[in-house]
């Protein structure tokens, strides 16, 4: 059972109460808890050493990513970031000095965010390192993007470039929430999701909480600099295009809008962010499944990104 068949499986029979108005499905749970204007996001993550991270990542990276992964789920809801809480989870032989540099890591981004790390816990995992955070945080209702919401004809952007994270990226990423905001206060977008796992696997869950289908424009994808590095040094390495789609750890922004949006989208892109990259890579269709444009033709994709336990 991989980990999207237990996800599944799991929240099948969830209590909920009024308060809920997306649960589990989406990058955070969204609650109405009665405030004028404005819903609460609230999300946790965890990270694992020899999952998410190696002991030779340096603390400051650790915390950083830590944080940076809750931060990147509250900007696919175009959120605003509040407060957090820090669960460690630590092996018997820990050093105190490492785990403040973590947390040097944590309290750097957190206060780049207006953040606030208002407590957590502490617990024994013998065998590896263990944080897990959970964040509050909120957005205007009117303002709030789902996965649920692309339309046959949207035109599908990314922000950054794709593939290869693990040559550094993953660690000291930048979570887009201030691209986000800017988004959802200049355009109707209909859906968004951060690329933890991948584009071709992220965008599976948008196109199956929508109902819809898309397909890729195989030379549009923005591949990274790393990720063609690493094929080239590497003869047993997939190929670029392969590793932006499915390498995962980028958190950049997958979102879908209306096509007429399109070319004042990428004007405005240009003025306000013009050191981040913005591609259109392809559209949402009617007909269910995930299809790739190249030069061959149309196909089915195949490639998945990364999934837990599979």
């Amino acid at each position: 059972m991989n980990e999207l068949e237990l996800i599944a499986r799991l929240t099948r029979a969830l209590p909920a109460n009024a308060s809920v108005v997306t649960g589990a499905g989406d990058d955070c749970a969204v609650l109405d808890c009665g405030q004028p204007g404005r819903y609460l996001l609230f999300k946790t993550d965890a990270i694992v050493e020899g999952v998410h991270f190696t002991s030779q990542a340096r603390p400051e990276q650790i915390g950083h990513k830590a944080l940076g992964r809750c931060l990147s789920d509250i900007a696919a809801m175009a959120g605003r970031p509040l407060a957090a809480l820090v669960t460690l989870a630590l092996p018997n032989n820990f050093s105190a000095d490492f785990i403040e540099r973590i947390y040097t890591g944590i309290n750097c981004l957190a206060q780049r965010h207006g953040v606030a790390i208002a407590g957590g816990e502490t617990t024994r995992n013998p065998e590896r390192l263990l944080l897990s955070i959970s964040m509050v945080g909120d957005v205007a209702r009117d303002k709030c993007i789902l996965r649920s919401g692309a339309k046959a004809g949207d035109a599908l952007f990314v922000t950054g470039e794709l593939g290869g994270s693990i040559a550094g990226r993953h660690l000291e990423f930048e979570p887009r929430l201030s691209e986000a905001q800017w988004l959802a206060a200049h355009f109707p977008i209909h859906a968004m999701i951060d690329l933890s796992d991948g584009l071709a696997g992220d965008l599976r869950h948008v196109l199956r909480a929508s109902r819809v289908g898309a397909e890729l424009l195989g030379r549009a994808i923005p591949i990274s600099r790393a990720a063609k590095l690493q094929a080239r040094a590497e003869s047993s390495s997939k190929p670029p295009l392969l590793s932006a789609l499915g390498d995962g750890e980028d958190f950049e922004l997958l979102f879908s809008l209306a096509s007429s949006h399109a070319v004042p989208l990428l004007d405005g892109w240009k003025k306000q962010f013009p050191e981040l990259r913005l591609s259109c890579i392809g559209r949402i269709t009617a007909e269910p499944g995930l299809k790739l444009r190249d030069k061959t033709g149309i196909r089915s994709l195949e490639t998945h990104g990364y999934v837990h336990f599979a």
